[in-house]
């Protein structure tokens, strides 16, 4: 079976896009732009599709139009080494979007994204549960996670 590859529908940005997210992370770059030729249903020109990889994993973006907007349904999750690397995503990603609660956060063009710390999954799902609560009630405080408050918290 081939790979699943995501789609990602923007109004006009889908380059922009592209250049933006192969900039942010490493291993990554632009395969391909095709655009819209006289048989429309867009201007003649105007990039249609770019085929791009982040650390990676193939996507694509068209520009399809105004009529679907990106919303929390669908996020893209980061796990990051250390507080230095989750910085840095969520710096870069958010700047110019909008910050959430627990991680999340919506970048300029409305992508969401979840920037966590490597195991943070096993934090919430450890098996003492006050260890997973005390983590739980750190993380709902939190916009940008604080992987030492986050541990701290869970450790009690």
């Amino acid at each position: 079976m081939r790979p699943i590859t995501p789609s990602l529908w923007f109004d006009t940005q889908a380059l922009e896009a592209a250049e933006f997210y192969t900039s942010v992370f490493p291993d990554s770059a632009i395969l391909n732009v095709s655009y819209y030729n006289d048989a429309g249903p867009r201007e003649a020109g105007m990039v249609l599709t770019v085929e791009f990889t982040i650390n990676g994993q193939r996507f694509i973006a068209i520009n399809g139009g105004p009529e679907f907007k990106f919303d929390e349904a669908v996020s893209f999750l980061i796990e990051c080494a250390d507080q230095t690397e989750l910085d840095y995503y969520w710096d870069t990603l958010v700047d110019g979007g909008t910050p959430s609660q627990c991680g999340w956060l919506k970048d300029r063009y409305g992508l969401s994204w979840q920037v966590v710390p490597t195991g943070m999954a096993e934090i919430m799902s450890d098996p003492d549960p006050e260890k997973a609560s005390r983590a739980m009630r750190a993380m709902l405080t939190m916009s940008k996670i604080d992987v030492d408050a986050l541990r701290a918290a869970a450790v009690g």
